[in-house]
């Protein structure tokens, strides 16, 4: 992968859609399924040919962009700062862990072949890829403490689709990681993370 602003952008952005999604999940209960397909779908592509391939092209990630865009400009969404940050050190976490990454690509590799059978946004897909986030990310430190309305929280088939979501946010950050993102790529880089992100969302409008 190339390590430019305009990949850099991409995966956070990517990161920035998950964690919003994991907001609007823990909060209203929904989560908008184009936006979460988007998010998903990138834990299946491992071999993809470059970023935008990850993602099936940028127009999936239009909510993502937007949003990068603006925290970029003015933070002002502190909870998914939070999750962010937080992926951001689980996937430092991980990297050094060649047992968990081998669980992870394996449980992915088994959940891959269900596709054959149902969507990826299938009740039974979206429940394997929150147990396996259970068995593996979700037994590193730091945890991620999600906030929202109980009702939903305490619901399987939500709290499956957060952890999904969250694993999905690995994904983005181990993307960060590898286009050259770093601990203080955000405080070095942000102004041309800033401007890579709107030229980003302007092209989708073109």
């Amino acid at each position: 992968m190339q390590k430019t602003d305009r990949e850099r952008a991409i995966a956070l952005a990517a990161l920035f859609q998950a964690t919003s999604l994991v907001r609007d999940i823990a909060y209203t209960g929904q989560a908008n399924a184009a936006d979460t397909e988007t998010c998903l779908r990138s834990l299946f592509k491992i071999d993809a040919t470059d970023i935008d391939d990850v993602f099936g092209g940028l127009q999936g990630l239009r909510r993502g962009l937007s949003l990068l865009a603006e925290e970029l400009r003015t933070p002002k969404e502190m909870e998914i700062a939070r999750y962010t940050v937080n992926l951001l050190v689980l996937e430092r976490r991980l990297r050094g862990n060649t047992v968990m990454n081998e669980r992870l690509a394996d449980g992915l590799r088994t959940i891959e072949t269900r596709l054959e059978h149902f969507p990826l946004l299938h009740e039974n897909i979206i429940a394997a890829l929150g147990e396996l986030y259970s068995n593996t990310i979700s037994t590193l430190q730091p945890r991620i403490m999600v906030n929202g309305e109980q009702m939903h929280l305490a619901q399987t088939d939500k709290a499956s689709r957060i952890r999904a979501l969250l694993l999905a946010g690995i994904r983005a950050a181990v993307l960060w990681a590898q286009a050259g993102g770093g601990r203080f790529t955000l405080l070095w880089r942000r102004r041309a993370l800033l401007e890579e992100a709107q030229r980003l969302r302007a092209q989708l409008d073109d």
